[in-house]
């Protein structure tokens, strides 16, 4: 049995390979944040499709929190129910399921909400000058994360995310290049750090010991002045005490910046996670095929490896990297026809 195609198992979950479906935007809710029968179909068919652990897109816990209008939301009870459907049609198929809980920030992009961030400094020219959080903002949205872990219990996820990467919310506290501040949560490393080890802290107290936590971080911001990975890894070195599992390493979108992508461009900033805390990381970028998806775990460069865009194009791609690597894995029984 190859590598890719090995179990793994963190906390109460066991996934049955290395294969994660990484969070990615669909920007196709209702105007309220509700799940549509889009959602239902596009993660089903990457469970069919034989992935191991599947992160649901960007998932706002604050209706200012959406990366867009068409963004699913956590913020409100009625969320449940669509979400509780996709989640236990996934988990029918095999896989694992997980939801990121996320705020935008500075990079909300639904018309006519407040921006937010810890200082007003925009993204960019498209983006407006956000609103200086003052501390009662700060306690509402760590009360929103756990409000919405508490309904991601509700509808039977098997691990939750929070979304500390990509320039959003929680990233705009961990940078200098987007944290002004000259409170507690602003200047020093472990002072910008506060925000996210208080999000952390308040969604572990509704979200079981038992169940795993992971955190998703920009482990490079590509700018001078910016965090890089010995930056990210101290800081969660400073978190993880309150209930974090795993670690999914991405990178850059903090500020507008060039990024030199190319076929596991990201794998080296989650080995150096990894080294420097001691937790299991998900590593990917532009992973397309299942050989360098093994020489990565079978390296111990990662434990996991996420596939975006390739999912998209292929949903089914595990199973041929599983004929690929001489791996004999259970096929969903009405496609079995199609194995050899």
């Amino acid at each position: 049995m190859s590598e890719l195609f090995s179990k793994i198992k963190i906390k109460d979950m066991e996934v049955r390979n290395r294969i994660v479906m990484p969070p990615m935007c669909m920007y196709s809710s209702d105007d309220d944040g509700h799940a549509k029968p889009w959602h239902l179909i596009h993660y089903a068919t990457r469970a069919i499709g034989g992935a191991g652990l599947i992160i649901q897109e960007a998932t706002a816990v604050e209706k200012r929190g959406r990366i867009s209008a068409r963004d699913l939301g956590l913020w409100d009870d009625s969320h449940v129910e669509g979400l509780a459907r996709i989640v236990a049609e996934v988990k029918k198929h095999g896989a694992k399921m997980g939801v990121q809980l996320a705020h935008a920030g500075r990079k909300c992009g639904a018309p006519g909400e407040d921006l937010i961030a810890p200082s007003p400094i925009a993204f960019d020219e498209t983006y407006g000058v956000p609103r200086e959080m003052t501390r009662e903002d700060i306690m509402q949205v760590i009360e929103a994360f756990k409000a919405g872990a508490r309904r991601a219990l509700m509808a039977g996820y098997d691990i939750v995310e929070i979304h500390a990467a990509h320039g959003y919310l929680i990233n705009e506290f961990l940078s200098p290049l987007t944290n002004k501040r000259t409170d507690e949560y602003g200047g020093s490393l472990q002072n910008r750090a506060r925000f996210l080890k208080e999000v952390v802290k308040a969604v572990r107290e509704v979200w079981p010991e038992e169940k795993p936590l992971m955190v998703r971080v920009s482990a490079e911001e590509y700018a001078e002045g910016g965090n890089h990975p010995e930056d990210i890894a101290e800081m969660i070195n400073l978190v993880k005490g309150e209930g974090v599992d795993i670690i999914d390493v991405s990178s850059g979108a903090v500020v507008p910046a060039k990024i030199d992508a190319y076929p596991g461009y990201q794998v080296k900033f989650a080995e150096t996670i990894k080294e420097m805390t001691g937790l299991p990381v998900v590593a990917g970028g532009l992973i397309t095929v299942p050989e360098m998806a093994e020489e990565i775990l079978k390296n111990g460069r990662a434990d996991m490896v996420f596939l975006g865009r390739e999912l998209l194009r292929n949903p089914y791609w595990p199973l041929m990297a599983a004929r690929r690597l001489g791996d004999d894995i259970k096929w969903p029984e009405q496609y079995e026809r199609s194995k050899i």
